[in-house]
């Protein structure tokens, strides 16, 4: 099989959309897109080598397969695992009780799998999450375990039925798509108890189904069998000797048509529907397939000898980056991260030019001095050559290795996403309070003769706990047994996606989060009922509810009745440009008149001195930097009498 360099200028393309996408989504609203046709390109290469393999040697060596892209593959993304965790154990420790999964699922090629089971969202926000790009090469280095044991059964049938297996393939793409589509669900949804279709049940846990179809194998299958099928029908050797070998110029045409339908598309999708704030329905009803099909028109010409596509394609710029484009993935992301500290916050063109000079010089140095010699089986001919220096070098890079390892397997875990913590949340309880005298403190129900063991679940009472009842004289001996115990909280923040961007401002600053993306009034309601159940509140509770849809004034009256005995509640209005938002705040502006201890924070008013550090894509509403979370966050922070984060740009010392 030749070399086809139009495919590593096609990678190229692919990868530049992914960065630009990841660095600010305004600039090309679904350069995710590019996964989709690296996708595509992996189903075709690989198959394609496998069948000349077959060809050649008559068989397929497993070994020999995954050996290569072990080695392929392997050793720039350890390096990856090992650059992140080592830069947090050295300067920022906080994350790495939330890494320990990610690296875990890194290394065993499951982060969209964990991902799922987690509920983290590809593009949920106010999280730092330096691997939460890897999910996409779990699914190929999926497809690589799986796909040769496939091949290797299909061409014992014999290679003269590959096209109509090609076809087959094909047909099962469709068929995916089409499942696809069926399953995913479309419009508002907050959590599995207000909107139990959008979610599933997986183990005894509620999965969201739409981050499923994002992130599933079987789901994000279609392009990669798309590509295999292709590869059955359209070989480069086989083309360029047969009846196609003159049609270089009319494949040319089906190559700038599939261009740009990749160009549009990624213009004119996006991830998550602008006005909805839902994942965009319909890149799940015929987006992905689309941009399969228009990778294939792209790959029909390049690997045509006679395309003039793929010689421009096959330009030394683009051949760069293309070889290259494993390791431009693989780091850029980490280092948007270390730069932003924080998913969703856009970057501005200056630190966007920064990052891509470090990630272009960390990959370079990765293929030059790791993933080449790796795969060429030189490496370790570097121990006998490298002499004293290199020796210091591997040695000092032992220590950070060997540190950074210790830290992370040493630190706290921690929930790694809104729906974990609340989960975590949930199954959390305390032990009792003992006083000194050894006597447990027990709330007595209204009804003292309903007291048995079973009516006392919770944390474990030593011994026996006497309790006695008022107006009796005798004392009743409860056996050992658990009460409930609510954890004591100052201060608790409930809301939706707006709040998250706030999340870690808050919580750093003493404030407890409880917030939802896409949430309605419904699960707000819902939310606060669990909380009032698991915290005791001392001082406030904030509410932001409306921005996802309308909410009545009875919803906002239980909301506020339900959080009657808190000293302190404050609404936050909304900001949007949506129809009921209007509605919404003239409510909430007024429900201090019946409800005594609600005050407002006037969001709505306030967000305007920060317009320009909110997101542009969905007009206005998101926070997407850190000076539009520190200033929201400053708003909680100063209504509850908390200190507020000072501006780092006019902090000294």
């Amino acid at each position: 099989m030749p070399y086809l360099p139009g495919l590593d200028g096609m990678r190229a393309l692919a990868v530049v959309a992914v960065m630009i996408f990841h660095a600010n989504h305004d600039w090309l609203s679904a350069g995710f897109l590019g996964v989709e046709v690296f996708f595509v390109i992996s189903g075709y290469l690989i198959t394609l080598l496998l069948i000349a393999e077959h060809e050649r040697a008559g068989f397929i060596s497993l070994r020999a397969f995954w050996g290569r892209r072990f080695r392929r593959l392997l050793p720039a993304l350890y390096l990856t695992l090992v650059l992140v965790v080592g830069y947090c154990a050295l300067f920022y420790r906080d994350p790495l009780g939330k890494l320990r999964g990610d690296v875990v699922g890194a290394l065993f090629y499951v982060s969209n799998w964990y991902q799922i089971w987690t509920g983290q969202g590809y593009a949920a926000l106010a999280d730092f999450v330096p691997l939460r790009h890897l999910w996409s090469l779990a699914v190929e280095e999926q497809f690589y375990l799986i796909w040769p044991l496939v091949m290797v059964v299909l061409l014992r049938r014999g290679r003269d039925r590959l096209p109509q297996i090609g076809l087959w393939l094909i047909g099962i793409s469709l068929a995916i798509t089409i499942g696809t589509a069926a399953y995913f669900h479309g419009g508002f949804y907050a959590t599995a108890a207000d909107s139990p279709s959008a979610y599933v049940e997986v183990f005894g846990r509620a999965v969201e189904k739409n981050n499923l179809l994002y992130l599933g194998t079987i789901s994000r299958s279609s392009g990669i069998l798309l590509g295999a099928g292709f590869a059955m029908l359209w070989r480069p050797l086989a083309i360029n000797r047969g009846p196609l070998r003159d049609k270089g110029r009319k494949l040319d045409i089906w190559a700038v048509i599939g261009l740009v339908g990749l160009a549009a598309l990624m213009v004119n999708y996006e991830l998550f529907d602008s006005f909805t704030g839902t994942y965009f329905s319909l890149l799940f009803r015929g987006g992905f397939l689309l941009t399969g099909l228009c990778t294939l028109a792209v790959i029909a010409a390049v690997t045509h000898s006679g395309s003039l596509v793929g010689r421009f394609l096959g330009n030394k710029v683009l051949n760069w980056i293309g070889t290259r484009s494993y390791g431009l993935y693989l780091f850029h992301w980490p280092i948007y991260q270390i730069i932003r500290k924080q998913a969703g916050i856009a970057l501005t063109v200056p630190k966007f030019v920064m990052a891509i000079a470090i990630t272009v010089v960390v990959a370079e140095a990765s293929y030059r001095f790791v993933e080449t010699p790796v795969r060429k089986r030189e490496f370790f001919g570097w121990f006998t050559r490298g002499g004293t220096q290199l020796m210091v070098g591997l040695g000092v890079a032992g220590l950070v290795v060997g540190y950074a390892g210790v830290s992370l397997a040493t630190s706290d875990v921690k929930c790694t996403s809104t729906i974990e913590c609340n989960s975590q949340i949930a199954d959390q309880s305390t032990t009792p309070t003992i006083d000194p005298s050894g006597s447990t403190a027990v709330t007595l129900p209204p009804d003292p003769t309903a007291i048995t063991a079973s009516t006392l679940p919770g944390a474990t009472l030593p011994g026996v706990t006497t309790v006695t009842v008022p107006g009796e004289s005798t004392t009743t001996a409860i056996p050992t047994t658990t009460i409930p115990t609510k954890t004591v909280i100052a201060d608790l923040a409930i809301g939706e996606s707006v709040m998250q961007g706030a999340f870690h401002r808050l919580t750093d600053n003493g404030v407890t989060v409880d917030a939802q993306e896409a949430v309605q009034a419904k699960g707000i309601i819902d939310t606060i009922q669990r909380d009032l159940a698991k915290y005791t509140i001392t001082n406030a509770v904030i509410i932001q509810s409306g921005t996802n849809g309308t909410v009545s004034q009875a919803d906002y009256d239980q909301m506020a009745n339900l959080l009657a005995g808190i000293p302190h509640v404050y609404f936050m209005t909304v900001k949007a440009p949506k129809s009921w938002i209007d509605g919404n705040n003239a409510i909430i502006k007024n429900l201090p008149l019946t409800h005594s201890n609600v005050q407002i924070i006037d969001w709505a008013n306030r967000a305007t001195e920060i317009e320009a550090h909110l997101s542009e894509s969905d007009g206005r509403v998101h926070l997407t930097d850190g000076t539009a979370a520190r200033f929201y966050a400053n708003l909680i922070l100063s209504a509850v009498g908390l200190p507020t984060i000072p501006d780092p740009v006019t902090t000294t010392g």
